[in-house]
């Protein structure tokens, strides 16, 4: 296993979409959603740990999650979870880490991956991930990782690539673009196209490229982090941390950096991914009745119902009858009814509850 090589794992969404399973004080990370016997974060540290050293393996999430992430990751050693003072989306999390991780090891290879994302193939996944490991460590790249779309989701943002490709390198390709979620006609252009793929989220670079890119792009986060450089990996990071955290801009690393550089490229992949960022993203990974019901309950009984997605406490009678499309979840007494093609809504929803 390569020491120069690093993964950060980000950890500190709070899954709102997922409500009322994920809930602010327990986001769906920490969750067994599957019903796997691990949770989503446990799975992710674990794929990873098959090809990064279990020391350079780096959790971001905010500060009230640490003892959650200590509970579910007992490998990890505490210094290894990085502690976000505030939500400031994820380029703020990508410069703590990287540069960290610059103050360890100069020629620091990183993968950077979500906490809370299904992967199917896993053996897959990892030739695709060391293959771009080897890579980055030779050119000055910013890689992320497309998935070949299967049909127009409209709840994933797309990368369009061109043929041009990477030299020494047959199957990365050079991004044009980086679109938001768009609606459904438009992802429908996207799907015909053929050279749109979905935004997996998961980037692999070298810790010089990513901190020149901040350097480049988003240079007021790079000075905030700079000043830390006598800080990192000592007694007194956290205190800097919990100081200049604040002051952050709150911008996503495909805003801040991916958009904007003329080094980026993507490495279309299929390893059964999936961000499970819905109920309905969730609901093709469980088994459906004759009827396309997805159900987790024991004591679920559905007549004349076709389309929906249940998941309720195995103790839970519930009876549906009559009803189509439809998500039901219940969890510690909170009860979400929604129709399957409004749960784009469940976040807003959410939302308005905080309020």
């Amino acid at each position: 296993m390569n020491k120069d090589n690093y993964a950060v794992i980000m950890a500190g969404g709070i899954g709102s979409r997922f409500w009322p399973m994920s809930r602010e004080n327990f986001p769906k990370q920490f969750l067994d959603i599957l019903g796997t016997g691990k949770t989503l974060i446990q799975q992710t540290f674990n794929r990873l740990e098959k090809i990064i050293p279990k020391q350079n393996i780096l959790v971001l999430t905010n500060a009230k999650y640490k003892d959650l992430c200590l509970n579910q990751l007992p490998e990890i050693h505490s210094d290894n979870i990085l502690c976000e003072p505030a939500m400031r989306n994820t380029a703020a999390c990508i410069a703590y880490a990287s540069f960290k991780i610059y103050n360890l090891n100069q020629k620091a290879n990183i993968i950077v991956a979500p906490s809370d994302h299904l992967i199917l193939h896993e053996e897959s996944f990892l030739d695709i991930a060391n293959s771009c490991l080897d890579v980055v460590c030779k050119h000055d790249v910013l890689l992320t990782l497309g998935i070949n779309p299967s049909k127009p989701e409209t709840g994933y943002g797309y990368i369009q690539y061109t043929s041009e490709n990477l030299q020494s390198s047959n199957d990365i390709f050079k991004v044009k673009t980086f679109t938001e979620k768009p609606n459904q006609e438009l992802a429908l252009n996207f799907l015909n196209s053929g050279d749109f793929l979905w935004n997996s989220g998961m980037f692999i670079w070298s810790v010089k490229s990513i901190i020149l890119a901040f350097r480049k792009h988003l240079r007021d986060i790079f000075d905030i982090f700079e000043d830390g450089k006598d800080f990192y990996n000592t007694s007194k990071e956290e205190e800097f941390i919990n100081r200049v955290y604040h002051g952050c801009k709150n911008i996503s690393i495909d805003y801040g950096i991916m958009e904007k550089s003329n080094n980026v490229y993507v490495f279309p992949s299929d390893f059964g991914w999936s961000d499970l960022g819905t109920w309905g993203a969730l609901s093709k990974h469980i088994k459906l009745d004759k009827q396309r019901n997805a159900v987790q309950g024991d004591n679920t009984m559905l007549y004349n119902s076709s389309d929906n997605i249940v998941k309720v406490p195995d103790k839970k009678l519930v009876i549906l009858h009559g009803l189509n499309g439809f998500i039901v979840v219940e969890n510690k007494g909170d009860l979400l009814i929604c129709k399957r093609d409004d749960e784009q809504e469940i976040k807003n929803i959410v939302a308005q509850l905080k309020k």
